[in-house]
């Protein structure tokens, strides 16, 4: 067993060299995620050997790490089932129909950026968000020319906004934890960032949508025609969605949720299609909905979801959460932030630190409340609870989803069909709430007084009487 503490320096070395391949392998070679981190994962296990770690440390590393995702797979593996039996009820292609005769493609980008936010706070999860209302959004979206990558930075952006709303909130509530302050003073906190953000990405939304003022309404017609041929498209098909929001209203977790969400999407999907047997449902379930209709396009839209589907997101998962467990318990991470953290002395840098550590985790464990915890740790004894709270959510929870091996941002890649880079330049809300964080650090708007602040003070008083 190692006993010396990891230097400084040891441990930026070994957080450069991952970050390398996997940056690398991801953005420069095009790689699918999970072989630059599984390489990743190879460089700390080889470093931890040669610096007089043992197995046994190894392998609780890893463990720990999994520990802390194991809900979040379930989560991922019931939204493969819901997607499908979603598609295959006719919830979704219900909800396409309604979106093509409603929404005017002028109009389509911020009307999909305010709904996803109002079923986000809703429901309090950016993932149902993205795996329900989004993959009709997105329909419709492709349908109209649109380009897929802006179409799914409007639904992303919109469901982290929701969330950011919403007192359900699993993130919003484990900021406030972390912190020790009132839930719901913490999201008044975060409103100095979050409402920013969304008024302009509301604007900019706008101004990218007044390109599209003339839709291909014999394109839209066609899919129309073949959604309502060989779907039922109808209300009571909606019903799977309006038992999401009931479920919210109650208070009752994701998993029982989705559960019974699956259950009632399926018994829909024995009412609609006679000859459905137990064996046909249960592939729906697992292997995904094949849509079997006269347009190409439709089959391709609505060919997904299924346990399967979400098994290449659970594999990364399981991979980057194996690399951050090492991290963490060899303290690489806090060999970094918490020397960073003693030696700030002013409003500027400790929220331009706390941003840059929670950046920091995000990238390197990839994982949303890590992303929060850690930084929260270390910044806790000389930050602000109440500024803290937000500067965590503007660096960890709105990113997680913009990193191309994050849990977020492979659920989205995954579920949507469009790989992280090309929908991140897109997500105007992520992007613009870190920038809202630093403003307020520079100019004090929306930031409480910092502990650092009163040990200034204190020391201004004692030189004065002397």
């Amino acid at each position: 067993m190692k006993n010396s503490k990891i230097s400084l320096r040891e441990a930026a070395i070994v957080l450069i060299v991952a970050l390398a391949i996997m940056g690398t392998g991801v953005i420069g070679l095009h790689l699918s995620p999970q072989v630059p981190v599984l390489l990743a994962i190879t460089v700390v296990i080889f470093w931890a050997k040669l610096t007089g770690f043992n197995w046994n440390e190894i392998n609780a590393g890893i463990k720990d790490g999994i520990d802390k995702g194991i809900i979040p797979i379930v989560i991922f593996i019931l939204i493969g089932a819901m997607i499908s039996t979603w598609i295959a009820a006719g919830t979704i292609p219900t909800l396409m129909v309604i979106g093509f005769k409603a929404i005017s493609a002028q109009w389509f980008l911020p009307t999909v950026f305010l709904v996803c936010s109002l079923v986000g706070a809703a429901v309090g999860s950016c993932f149902t968000v993205v795996s329900t209302v989004g993959i009709a959004f997105f329909g419709i979206g492709v349908t109209m020319n649109f380009n897929p990558a802006l179409v799914a930075g409007a639904i992303v952006a919109g469901g982290v906004f929701g969330d950011k709303l919403s007192p359900l909130s699993e993130t919003n509530n484990l900021a406030a934890a972390v912190v020790d302050t009132d839930l719901f003073d913490h999201m008044k906190t975060i409103l100095w960032s979050t409402l920013p953000a969304a008024t302009i990405s509301t604007i900019a939304f706008g101004a990218l949508g007044m390109g599209h003022n003339h839709a291909d309404m014999a394109k839209i017609n066609t899919t129309v025609a073949a959604l309502s041929n060989d779907f039922h498209i109808s209300i009571i098909s909606l019903i799977p969605i309006i038992l999401v929001f009931v479920c919210a209203g109650f208070k009752m977790a994701a998993i029982p949720t989705m559960l019974l969400n699956i259950f009632i999407s399926a018994g829909m999907m024995f009412i609609n299609t006679p000859g459905l047997n137990i064996t046909k449902a249960s592939n729906i379930i697992t292997n995904g909905f094949v849509a079997k209709t006269s347009n190409s396009e439709v089959n391709l839209l609505l060919s997904r979801g299924g346990i399967v589907s979400m098994m290449p997101t659970v594999a990364l998962i399981v991979l980057t959460l194996s690399l951050g467990g090492l991290l963490v318990h060899f303290s690489l991470i806090g060999a970094i932030m918490t020397p960073l953290a003693s030696h700030l002395n002013s409003p500027a840098k400790l929220v331009t630190a706390a941003l840059g550590a929670c950046i920091g985790v995000n990238i390197f464990v990839g994982e949303q409340f890590l992303s929060i915890i850690l930084p929260g740790r270390a910044f806790k004894k000389t930050f602000n609870n109440g500024g803290l709270g937000r500067v965590l959510e503007d660096g960890g929870t709105v990113l997680n989803y913009l990193v191309p091996w994050g849990v977020g941002g492979v659920f989205i890649a995954n579920t949507l069909g469009v790989p992280t880079i090309q929908y991140l330049p897109f997500v105007f809300f992520s992007l613009l709430c870190p920038v809202f964080s630093l403003l307020s650090g520079f100019t004090g708007i929306g930031l409480k007084k910092t502990a650092t602040d009163d040990v200034k003070k204190e020391h201004s008083v004692i030189a004065t009487q002397n």
